[in-house]
């Protein structure tokens, strides 16, 4: 039997959400217990699961996808299964599967078109996303075929796809939206500078960045924003639920979807998990066919809350904060990357720092960023501040050299690889069959702008 999701606006509140919850529950784990390992978990036969019982059901964890690599966890036959992919391996140990059917295809690109990108006929996407094992690239790659877009696979974490290349793209092909970790239009615009150009130089018409792959604090978004000149909205997600989480409505607030997802927020210190808060975000699929997760710990620290959205969606609001063992703890607080950016992106812009890195050492934020020129000593102190305000911690701060943390040679790099030669002429100077390694591109000559990044 088909399942067909629900639209928004085919239910009109939270009690009408919770009814979905209430008719798929059911289904769901009795689809998973044709797993071979929710068959071992819940048994031959499989007793209803209502909401009220749903938290007695133990947590699918990422030791338990692993430990069941790779089929263990498939709840249909293999002739059925369209696609593999593998998280990113991000987190510590080894990546975790996940398979599709055609129809999870279809489910997870009718999800990403919920987001308000509004992409068309009209527009060029530049997908600088990866796209090796994990979903994100295909899925923008299949979203913006759909849209009669002209669609550009830049990949990410590619050797072919340098910085200069795709500025080069950017400006020829008059990119209007473009996909990409929320890292990358910072690097590309630290590339532009060293190239003693603007960054709105290489990408005059674009209109859309669509953030993914990396939590995203305002006010990194705000800078990003500010210097490419356009808007910038988020699409959160991770492989093994099937990618796509939760976009952002027309109001701009970031929404899960809850009416594929039923969430839940565990409290790591206690093990208990509420319908809304502050904690590790665990999620049930309720329309996923191959995989179907039951109480799934993603382990990403959010904050859910069904506060009503201006946009009149009753779906929850959420915030994510990073991976939850990625945090460190300060003053007796668990503290995420995404925080601390948020201070170093509210330094006022003309200090111009794109770039930072943090560690905690036996309780202690120590910080260094990449600042340079006449603002360079403003820098520390005033990110010291911010943090002190933002964050309640006295950090170590030291502003380094531009270069010291992202090598400039990387961000202007030509070319990264070279195709092999089985047969050339004798006097053109090539030995043949070689695999030359392209050497790195000399530094550009320090130009005010390129040192002022």
């Amino acid at each position: 039997m088909v399942h067909i999701p629900p639209r928004i606006g085919e239910w009109s509140d939270f009690d009408g959400l919770r009814a979905i919850w209430q008719e798929r529950l059911p289904a769901v784990v009795r689809a998973a217990a044709h797993s071979d390992f929710y068959r071992s978990r819940f048994g031959p036969d499989v007793s209803p699961v209502d909401l009220g019982r749903l938290s007695g059901l133990p947590l699918t964890t990422k030791a338990d996808l692993r430990a069941n690599h790779p089929f263990g966890m498939v709840a249909v036959p293999r002739r059925r299964l369209a696609s593999y992919h593998e998280s990113s391996g991000t987190s510590p140990g080894q990546a975790t599967a996940s398979f599709h059917t055609e129809a999870d295809w279809a489910e997870m690109l009718d999800r990403f078109s919920r987001g308000r990108y509004n992409l068309s006929d009209s527009d060029t996407v530049l997908v600088r996303v990866p796209y090796a094992m994990v979903t994100i690239g295909h899925q923008v790659h299949a979203a913006a075929r759909a849209a009669g877009a002209l669609t550009v696979p830049a990949d990410a974490r590619s050797t072919a796809m340098t910085y200069p290349r795709v500025l080069r793209l950017l400006r020829d092909l008059e990119v209007t939206v473009a996909a990409a970790l929320p890292t990358e239009p910072l690097l590309w615009a630290a590339c532009a500078r060293l190239l003693d150009s603007s960054p709105r130089d290489h990408a005059p018409r674009l209109r859309t960045l669509i953030a993914t792959g990396e939590p995203l604090s305002r006010a990194r978004r705000d800078r990003i924003a500010r210097i490419w000149g356009c808007d910038v909205t988020v699409s959160y997600g991770n492989s093994e639920c099937g990618s796509n989480l939760a976009g952002e409505c027309p109001e701009g607030t970031l929404h899960l979807w809850a009416d594929r997802y039923l969430p839940e927020v565990l409290d790591p210190a206690t093990g208990t998990a509420s319908p809304e808060g502050s904690g590790r975000l665990v999620l049930t699929t309720l329309f996923r066919e191959a995989m179907p997760l039951v109480r799934y710990d993603t382990g990403d620290a959010v904050e859910l809350s069904y506060e009503p959205c201006p946009c009149g969606w009753a779906l929850p609001r959420v915030r994510v904060l990073g991976r939850w063992e990625q945090g460190v703890v300060l003053n007796g607080r668990r503290v995420f990357s995404s925080q601390v950016e948020e201070a170093v992106y509210r330094l006022p812009p003309e200090l111009d720092v794109l770039f930072w890195r943090a560690v905690e050492d036996r309780g202690t934020l120590r910080v260094r960023v990449e600042a340079a020129g006449s603002a360079a000593p403003d820098v520390a102190p005033a990110l010291r501040g911010e943090l002190a305000r933002h964050l309640g911690v006295a950090a170590e701060v030291e502003a380094v050299a531009p270069g010291t943390l992202v090598p400039l040679e990387e961000l202007t790099r030509e070319s990264h690889i070279a195709k092999p030669r089985y047969l050339s002429s004798a006097d053109d100077g090539s030995p043949g069959l070689s695999y030359p390694a392209s050497a790195a591109a000399p530094r550009p000559h320090a130009s005010s702008e390129g040192a002022r990044r």
